[in-house]
């Protein structure tokens, strides 16, 4: 089983699908604490009534600081719009999910509408998710699950986003579970 520090910086969907799973017991994985650098992130709200501890903590230091009281297997990118640079002893240990199928669309700057933007932009007629270990350069860390979707000609970037968030809901599990079974090094020695 996976001990999970869950890292959030808006309404915390993807812990409520955490949560959701973990309770159904097909996640196989425990929320141990849950932390967001906005102080006013609806996610810490849903981490407190769902019982996980949870903080506020402006930069990496201090998310660390409180990471550091928890016996922590990953930490996990939930919607966290900063780059994360974790202790040593979790440095290969940090997924995340991103809202396009990398490379596409990927890296600095790209996240959320910003991409389902670009690719109704681009006429794209396929988009998905991407789980991924993160590392120091966003977006670049090794891949576990990739999930695609069909788009349709009319589809909006709303639609696009729901679309893809259906996705990202079975993708990151799928990736926390296979990460369980494999471990991390597996993914860390294929590229």
């Amino acid at each position: 089983m996976q001990k999970m520090a869950v890292l959030v910086s808006g309404s915390g969907r993807t812990l409520d699908n955490f949560h959701e799973r973990i309770q159904k017991g097909i996640l196989n994985a425990s929320v141990e604490v849950v932390i967001s650098n906005v102080s006013t992130a609806l996610g810490l709200e849903k981490a407190k009534n769902y019982g996980y501890p949870a903080f506020h903590a402006v930069g990496n230091e201090a998310t660390n600081k409180i990471i550091a009281d928890f016996d922590i297997d990953l930490v996990v990118l939930a919607g966290y719009l900063k780059l994360y640079a974790p202790p040593d002893n979790l440095k290969r240990s940090v997924l995340n999910i991103h809202p396009s199928l990398i490379p596409a669309f990927c890296g600095d700057g790209w996240y959320g509408h910003f991409v389902h933007e670009a690719v109704k932009a681009r006429g794209c007629v396929v988009s998905g998710c991407t789980v991924h270990f993160a590392n120091e350069v966003y977006d670049e860390g090794p891949i576990i699950v990739q999930k695609c979707v069909a788009l349709d000609y009319d589809d909006t970037p709303d639609d696009i986003a729901a679309k893809v968030f259906t996705a990202e809901c079975e993708a990151y599990p799928e990736a926390i579970n296979l990460v369980d079974t494999r471990g991390k090094d597996f993914y860390w020695n294929r590229v």
